[in-house]
């Protein structure tokens, strides 16, 4: 027993079965959990029916050749831990036996957790938990997630068993499962999965079919296309009218607000800034970014808990190594598609800092959800005016477009700062899951949505301040906004797009979401934005401003490729701890847009 009064429990497993569901569970925390491997990354703490329960990382070997491996070995093996709860995923008991087998060499206070129940029964598969609990000389318990009363009921009378037993140090080791060859392990774990699992044959042989298709290289992509086109076309369709519902009513309010902060006796001049300024561009922001991501992230959240995402990871990871890079990049660049900023904060699951740091920098290149309205407005304005289905597969090709920059930039910075061989992983490709609509929806909704929001409207807010300032403080006959913009005027022409373009962007820096609102206030010379309820009206305001197919076409690159916005350079900078490489993170993609927008300017010019 460890010299604390607080025992000490640790929660042990392969990846992705399901150890961070039973953390939260049974402390009450809430713990990130997803049907992929690589969601813990560090031990998590948290109390339990006056106990320390640590969720360490997943690994699938005390072998260490990871971080997280080495971790997981250090904690399980402390004699500071009064017992070990092995979770194991019970659709695939024989891998999951082998690091249950190594753990058992160490120590006896073990619990058997076989989670996911309800997969089991479902799939037909049948567990004798009773002879698995004589040959292993454990104890076993089953649990699902569905039912918490009974998982905290289960684990805490199996816990106080072997608390209870526990008497020395000695009592710890079990000699009859001291297996140091890792065949003889796994040769250990098929004979007892052999004698404890019968397994439904045609329905396992369905699932072998489906991952055929979904990883084959040849058809692989093109049904991840499909799926992509899918998703992308429900939210484009559905976005915009409860878009349009939002935009009204939040604009509605601004008079009323106006109205209250002078009647509070703040002068006219604050008033303005705080209302057309601060609020407006809070309501652009909400009203945009809303809509779209209350219906792409649940679907990409159904996509993550039936076990999809892990395919596509599989399928584009010999495209990362091709570009030296780390397979588990294909990861974090799907997170990107949600928002780039937490992308980079799963830039944790990479081992190797120079693959973390290749994922970092690159990971703008893939649109987020910032930039969706954006690209989505332009691609209907000028290509698909009339065809949801069609403004889909444009917007699915721009996708795949950010995807070629992601390898290309990964390929160049391979091959200059950051040279250096790829290292091999174990990408574990999980059971297809139903998912569970109820908590994708709220996990999606709050976790998701409602976070990234508030982080977006927390930088959107002194922006809109800051915009309105340059739109309404004037020097000469102008105001510093449109000094901006002839400044860079010159500029933006040689590139295909104009200087109107060029300066939303950089004023656009905290928060995507506004680039769009700013270029038309700039063209109809206001100094506030205005609101965009008529798409027809926006294309001719563009039209009349010179824009042509080559600046939409230009402009949908440089969304795909410029900086990335303030919270995700923060985030860099925060996980990378190198002011350099947020440099490089800034001025990389933009280098790289820049030069696709005078390669598609020239080879317009030249047809024309």
């Amino acid at each position: 027993m460890n010299c604390k009064n607080t025992p000490m429990i640790a929660l042990a497993g392969n990846p992705n079965v399901g150890k961070s569901t039973i953390f939260n569970c049974l402390t009450g925390m809430k713990q990130h959990t997803g049907n992929w491997a690589g969601k813990t990354v560090a031990n998590a703490r948290g109390k339990w029916e006056g106990m320390e329960l640590i969720d360490i990382p997943g690994c699938y070997s005390l072998a260490a050749s990871s971080p997280e491996e080495a971790v997981a070995r250090e904690q399980i093996c402390s004699k500071e831990c009064d017992g070990v709860i092995v979770v194991c995923d019970g659709t695939c008991l024989e891998r999951n036996l082998i690091l249950t087998l190594q753990i058992l060499r160490y120590r006896r206070d073990v619990i058997i957790c076989i989670n996911l129940m309800d997969q089991v029964r479902r799939r037909k598969i049948r567990i004798d938990t009773d002879k698995l609990s004589e040959i292993l000389g454990v104890q076993v318990v089953t649990t699902e997630s569905s039912k918490k009363g009974e998982i905290r009921r289960k684990l805490k009378t199996a816990v106080e068993n072997i608390i209870a037993n526990r008497q020395s140090d000695e009592h710890m080791v079990r000699g009859d499962f001291i297996l140091t060859n890792p065949d003889d392990v796994a040769e250990e774990a098929r004979r007892i999965a052999a004698l404890t699992v019968n397994k439904d044959k045609e329905r396992e042989s369905c699932a072998v079919k489906i991952d055929k298709a979904l990883t084959n290289p040849i058809i692989g992509f093109p049904i991840m296309a499909v799926m992509l086109l899918i998703i992308f076309w429900i939210t484009v369709e559905g976005a915009n009218y409860p878009s349009a519902m939002l935009s009204s009513a939040l604009f509605s309010l601004e008079e009323p607000l106006h109205e209250v902060l002078i009647n509070m006796g703040i002068p006219v001049i604050v008033a303005d800034m705080l209302t057309f300024g601060m609020y407006r561009v809070l309501a652009w922001v909400v009203s945009v970014m809303l809509p779209p991501m209350a219906i792409f992230f649940p679907l990409f959240t159904l996509l993550e808990d039936w076990g999809f995402l892990p395919r596509v990871a599989f399928n584009l990871d010999r495209c990362f190594k091709c570009c030296k890079a780390c397979g588990k990049q294909a990861l974090t660049m799907c997170m990107g598609l949600g928002c780039n900023a937490s992308a980079v904060v799963g830039c944790r699951i990479i081992d190797s800092r120079r693959e973390r740091l290749l994922a970092m920098v690159t990971n703008s290149f893939v649109p987020c959800n910032g930039r969706f309205p954006l690209i989505i407005s332009v691609i209907t304005m000028f290509f698909a005016a009339e065809s949801g289905w069609k403004g889909a597969v444009i917007l699915t090709a721009v996708i795949f477009l950010g995807i070629g920059g992601t390898f290309a930039a990964t390929k160049l910075l391979s091959e200059t700062l950051l040279k250096g061989m790829p290292s091999h992983f174990t990408l574990e490709l999980p059971p297809y899951r139903k998912p569970e609509i109820g908590k994708v929806i709220v996990r999606s909704v709050m976790d998701r949505t409602i976070f990234v929001l508030g982080r977006a409207a927390a930088v959107a807010a002194p922006a809109g301040i800051l915009i309105w300032v340059f739109a309404n403080i004037t020097a000469g006959d102008k105001s510093i906004i449109m000094h901006m913009a002839d400044f860079l005027e010159p500029f933006g022409s040689f590139i295909g797009l104009d200087g109107v373009i060029l300066t939303a962007f950089i004023l656009g820096i905290p928060a995507n979401e506004i680039v769009m609102p700013i270029v038309m206030m700039i063209y109809m010379g206001s100094g506030t934005l205005g609101e965009i309820n008529d798409l027809s009206f926006f294309c001719r305001l563009l039209t009349d401003n010179g824009w042509n197919m080559l600046t939409a076409v230009n402009m949908i690159i440089f969304s795909l490729m410029h900086w990335p916005c303030a919270t995700t350079l923060l985030s860099i900078k925060k996980e990378s701890q190198s002011l350099g490489w947020t440099v490089i993170s800034f001025f990389l993609p933009m280098c790289m847009g820049i030069a696709a927008c005078f390669v598609t300017s020239f080879i317009y010019r030249l047809l024309l």
